[in-house]
């Protein structure tokens, strides 16, 4: 038998990607979820998954945790700046502890990107294949549910601001990218693989506005305005000059199509189509 461990399983990626794992058949004791705090999954506990509590800035905390593990989803970090040293720890941790291949969620094209997320996520990618443990790469594009955290907002002004122009998302559910990333761990031939992932069709800020206007019964529209301006908004409501900065520099990525990919990687890991923007955002805004 095979032992999965999922790190950030109280996270939403890793928990959606531990419950689709005893969906897709795999006993619930040969999974290991791996948090921080183990009582924010006290569900999968009660279903027999094992919890470990793992912190990625403590290495001291890994070696147990990956104890017995075959395969491990590692899913990024959150803390922007400390993810390559997070990361570090766990692929050191899992080398040391006879893990056989890690599966690792990064970001669309992050070894050619001028996406501001990339650089850590491509030094990452370089740890895994120096560790020499096999490796899968999950090259995730963006989450429909990334764009829906502003309701209140957008119900208020009626409009969605931005700086994106007409860039092209290649956008998918968290559930997608969570089936996906199940697929890799369980089905057999994708060591080493590296995969650009993203939902299509691929959408503007205008489409997303229309598909907010139908989930929510009010009208939305986009509003573009120049990076600078964008920016100097930000500012006005209370964001701080550096993060205020790093938005924009999102914005600009997606005007230039940063977040759009060709690739039908997502659909082939599936086995079949993505979630439409649509049905997506309708979900989410529920």
């Amino acid at each position: 038998m095979t032992t999965y461990a999922v790190t950030g399983a109280s996270g939403l990626l890793g928990h959606l990607a531990v419950t689709g794992l005893i969906e897709a058949g795999v006993a619930a004791s040969e999974i290991v979820a791996l948090v921080r705090t183990p009582s924010k999954v006290a569900d999968l506990s009660e279903q027999g998954v094992q919890v470990r509590a793992a912190d990625y800035s403590a290495p001291e905390t890994l070696a147990a945790a990956l104890a017995g593990v075959d395969t491990l989803l590692l899913v990024s970090g959150s803390e922007v700046g400390q993810r390559v040293a997070q990361h570090s720890n766990v692929i050191d941790a899992a080398k040391n502890a006879g893990v056989s291949r890690i599966v690792y969620t990064s970001v669309m094209r992050a070894d050619t990107t001028e996406l501001v997320l990339a650089p850590e996520h491509k030094a990452t990618e370089e740890a895994l294949r120096a560790s020499g443990i096999a490796f899968t790469l999950l090259r995730n594009g963006w989450y429909i549910e990334n764009f829906v955290a502003q309701l209140d907002q957008y119900r208020a002004t009626g409009e969605i601001v931005g700086a994106s122009g007409d860039g092209l998302v290649s956008g998918a559910t968290r559930a997608d990218f969570a089936a996906a990333a199940v697929a890799a761990l369980v089905q057999p031939g994708h060591e080493n693989a590296v995969y650009e992932l993203g939902g299509a069709p691929a959408y503007t800020m205008t489409d997303l506005a229309a598909a907010l206007s139908s989930a929510l019964g009010t009208s939305i529209v986009y509003r573009d305005i120049a990076p600078d301006e964008y920016t100097a908004m930000l500012e006005s409501v209370g964001l701080d000059a550096g993060t205020a900065g790093f938005v924009t520099a999102l914005e600009v990525a997606t005007s230039r199509g940063d977040l759009y990919t060709e690739s039908r990687d997502l659909q082939h890991l599936l086995g079949r189509e993505s979630t439409p923007l649509a049905e997506g955002v309708a979900a989410a805004v529920k």
